[in-house]
């Protein structure tokens, strides 16, 4: 196979070029910039395009298929040309369907937990010893690359409701065609893609839709409003496997899970990660693993990447990093460390970095997400707004949106770290929480002090 990417610099664009170069096919790709760690991913591989920017030299006649990244505008001229001669072109999510149409495919979707679900999935086969391709969206411990496709007879895949390409503007999750699907919740979100909730909705309908005929949807019934959708679009050729919060307890810090008549004590913890888990286990008992297996794998798992990640601990405090952005993951997490150490004040610090978290449209979505926390802030850089072309976003509008007593609002990074270097950290925990950088503050130096 000769496979050409345009745009090969994305994070898991690259490691598709990567994945497939390891299966023995001919791998070029171009862009017009490559950032770390992308460009020294694709350099030790002999993948990193030789100039940066576009050469429709690069494609010709003799390609099997052009793979289209989402950084690629229409008026590409690669792209342009690929389309003169007739070539195949593929959007990420429908090349791995291309790669996995004789395989048993899991996709994982959700508004939220759609990365630790899968990476749950993954971790347990790895240590049960199942042979399997995979495509997640974060570093994890154990697995050098992020996308795997190889000859293995099962993929598990994460199965998100972004646009596929700048040709294909449907989400992704609706390529993939699973055989074993989960659904993890619903919560609107993405509002510059989706600028409705009902419009929103409607992806996951068309979701369960692609479902090959005689599989399994897996889904979390606690959300009322996955709930309805699986009643209002049941398919009967399909399965069902609804899912809750398995039966768990805390002690001192640790949550034990229970299942079946085995139990074990877990490195993660919070109601969203054991929704996540016991929507692992379903899928995996479909791939063969048993509960006691399962149990013993699910308890050495340490999370993905920024997901409740713990940067620093010692006896009285601990700092973690997460993700978290939108109303539902903020809420979900900031609830997750109060459970698990109710006896501990709990600071939580939100960068507001998306787009839709920096629409005031949107602010209203935030109401009560912060109410578990004792101390809390929401940090947004006007310089983020800039960036976006977004207009200004009043700081009254964001405390309106959140109605969250004594929230604080700040602007500026060196006002966020005074506000940080004066609380008091004994018996406390500090949650950072954002898919950016806050605006460029050293966050690891200030933890160091601190801890």
């Amino acid at each position: 196979m000769d496979v050409h990417f345009i745009s090969i610099g994305g994070s898991v664009m690259h490691q598709l070029a990567i994945a497939l170069k390891h299966k023995g096919y001919r791998v070029t790709g171009t862009d017009d910039e490559i950032f770390e760690p992308a460009k020294s991913n694709l350099a030790k591989e002999g993948l990193l395009p030789a100039a940066m920017g576009w050469d429709t030299n690069m494609v010709h006649a003799g390609l099997d298929a052009v793979i289209l990244g989402m950084h690629a505008k229409a008026d590409n001229p690669e792209l342009q040309k690929a389309v003169a001669l007739g070539l195949k072109i593929y959007s990420f999510p429908e090349y791995i369907y291309n790669e996995s149409l004789h395989k048993t495919r899991v996709a994982v979707g959700g508004s939220h937990g759609k990365t630790t679900t899968t990476s749950m999935i993954m971790h347990v086969l790895q240590a049960a010893g199942k042979d399997f391709d995979y495509l997640v969206g974060a570093k994890l411990d154990g697995f050098g690359q992020s996308v795997k496709v190889t000859n293995a007879p099962l993929i598990v895949c994460e199965a998100d409701e972004y646009p596929a390409s700048t040709l294909e503007k449907r989400p992704k999750f609706h390529f993939l065609f699973p055989h074993i699907a989960i659904i993890t919740g619903i919560a609107w979100d993405h509002i510059n893609v989706f600028p409705t909730f009902d419009f929103y909705l409607e992806q996951f309908a068309i979701f369960i839709q692609k479902i090959e005929p005689g599989g399994l949807l897996i889904y979390n019934e606690t959300d009322a409003v996955l709930a309805a959708l699986v009643a209002k679009h049941h398919r009967g050729d399909l399965r069902y496997q609804p899912y809750g919060i398995p039966p768990h307890t805390i002690a001192n810090g640790t949550t034990t899970v229970q299942l079946g008549k085995a139990a074990a004590d877990l490195k993660v913890f919070g109601n969203h990660n054991l929704l996540n888990l016991h929507a692992a286990y379903f899928a995996c008992q479909q791939a063969g693993v048993g509960d006691a297996d399962f149990l013993a794998a699910i308890g050495t798992f340490t999370g993905a990447a920024k997901r409740l990640e713990v940067l620093a601990s010692n006896a009285t405090t601990t700092v973690y990093r997460d993700f978290a952005h939108a109303p539902s993951k903020v809420k979900a997490t900031i609830e997750a460390v109060k459970q698990q150490y109710p006896g501990r004040t709990l600071l939580a610090v939100l960068e507001l970095h998306t787009f839709s978290s920096l629409n005031s449209d949107f602010m209203g979505e935030y109401n009560g997400a912060m109410d578990k926390a004792d101390g809390a802030v929401v940090f947004y850089a006007n310089h983020a707004l800039e960036l976006k072309r977004m207009p200004p976003l009043p700081q009254q509008q964001v405390i309106a949106g959140f109605n969250k007593a004594g929230l604080e609002v700040i602007n500026d990074k060196h006002v966020l770290l005074a506000w940080l270097q004066q609380q008091e950290y004994a018996n406390t925990n500090l949650l950072l929480m954002s898919s950016g950088n806050y605006d460029g503050l050293d966050i690891g130096a200030f933890v160091a002090s601190i801890v």
